[in-house]
């Protein structure tokens, strides 16, 4: 089997938080092994790797100077405008439902999607992805890169937000570049759990991978070898989406919090990916 070398059953987690009615969603104890013994290995494919996570980062539910940076919800019929424009112009004024202390840390909670906002007035705010402004992602990290100002082969998460502070008006003006804008709604969700994937479940540390749904159905189980500087092989369930997420790539969700964080930041390698079917 593929996955000897691995402990099925530690996909379990993962297996739960399917949709009813899925045949892997209610697998008896013990019977995770078994259950994917009955599925057939499709086509070994070469995937290119990132991770992804739930950040954890300050904020408040007012503005102030500490703050000054809102994250928005959805407002009614949407918003079509490039990022530039709804920045600039402050298209969304009236529809923020947190406040954020600079626009790296709202840019990098629309790249994950989802995050947890510790209030300063107290306790923990959770958001997740509530729509999009329609436009094409674009990844400013390449950007960089083509030009010269960062190397594809050491560029990181960190090193990017720190590359995006130095100088906030450069910094801005390269986040700009990438006109997509992603809204938020309020989650409500056990302290526990993950941020919701795109089958509208939990994700699930380790265990759950964004995939472009065209590549890889999503509910898919699937085996994953990725040749990082410390080898990833284990068994894997895709449930999520990503708008970067096209073609033959793969998003690992790290869990939530900083040392998550670098840890997807530091994803980014080839390997290869075999899914299980039926």
């Amino acid at each position: 089997m593929l996955w000897a070398e691995d402990d099925a059953e530690a996909l379990r987690p993962a297996l739960g938080n399917l949709p009813v009615g899925h045949p892997l969603r209610d697998v008896p104890a013990g019977g995770v092994a078994a259950a994917l013994a009955a599925l057939t290995p499709g086509r070994a494919r070469d995937v290119h790797f990132t991770g992804y996570f739930e950040p954890e980062i300050d904020g408040a539910l007012s503005r102030s100077d500490a703050f000054p940076v809102p994250v928005h919800a959805e407002p009614p019929g949407g918003a079509g405008a490039p990022r530039a424009e709804i920045e600039g112009r402050d298209l969304l004024r009236g529809h923020e439902v947190a406040w954020l202390r600079d626009e790296v840390d709202r840019f990098f909670l629309q790249v994950q999607g989802s995050g947890r906002i510790r209030l300063v007035e107290g306790g923990v705010l959770r958001l997740t992805h509530a729509a999009k402004n329609g436009h094409a992602y674009v990844s400013i990290g390449k950007l960089l890169i083509a030009r010269g100002a960062m190397d594809a082969a050491t560029i990181t998460a960190e090193g990017l937000k720190d590359w995006l502070r130095a100088d906030r008006a450069r910094g801005v003006a390269l986040m700009r570049e990438n006109p997509s804008y992603v809204m938020f709604r309020v989650l409500r969700a056990r302290a526990e759990e993950g941020p919701p994937g795109a089958l509208g479940l939990p994700v699930t540390e380790g265990r759950t991978i964004a995939v472009d749904p065209e590549e890889i159905p999503l509910g898919t189980p699937c085996w994953i070898e990725v040749d990082a500087p410390t080898p990833i092989r284990r068994l894997v369930v895709a449930q999520d989406v990503g708008s970067a997420i096209k073609g033959a790539r793969a998003d690992l969700f790290y869990g939530t919090g900083a040392a998550a964080g670098v840890a997807a930041g530091a994803l980014n390698h080839g390997g290869r990916l075999v899914p299980l079917l039926p």
